[in-house]
């Protein structure tokens, strides 16, 4: 067997050409260390409550559709004054929930007050046709 690498070459009587060695690479010195990240801790502080005004607010829009039911704004109506009260964090939507639930309320007292009048003035006036 003879001492080439690749069969059908022939013994050409020289090896494999060696090829240069690559230069060595210029050292760099090594990037700077910086100092260790100081960790910043940032305090958490849990959000304020805001639930009462959330559904007051909430019940409020739903009184637009609802309103009929006279439950629905006044209990929202209350929440509202409750959240206003105990929630500094959710006054605005305290404020927009009685706003909302105050006018429904105000619209079914009204309601009310025009039906007993009518009632009334009905009553008032069939007394006094009847000849």
């Amino acid at each position: 067997m003879s001492d080439d690498q690749y069969p059908g070459q022939g013994n050409q009587g020289h090896h494999q050409p060696q090829y240069a060695q690559q230069p060595q690479q210029p050292q760099y010195a090594p990037a700077p260390q910086y100092g260790q990240p100081t960790h910043v801790t940032v305090g958490y502080q849990p959000a304020p409550p805001r639930g009462l005004s959330i559904a007051s607010m909430v019940l409020g829009l739903v009184s637009i559709v609802l309103g009929f039911t006279f439950l629905v704004p006044l209990v929202g109506f209350v929440l509202g004054i409750v959240g206003l009260r105990k929630e500094p964090a959710g006054r605005g939507m305290a404020v927009t929930g009685l706003i909302l639930n105050g006018l429904f309320v105000v619209g079914w007292a009204l309601l009310v007050i025009f039906v007993i009048g009518i009632g009334a003035a009905g009553i008032a006036t069939s007394g006094t046709s009847g000849a």
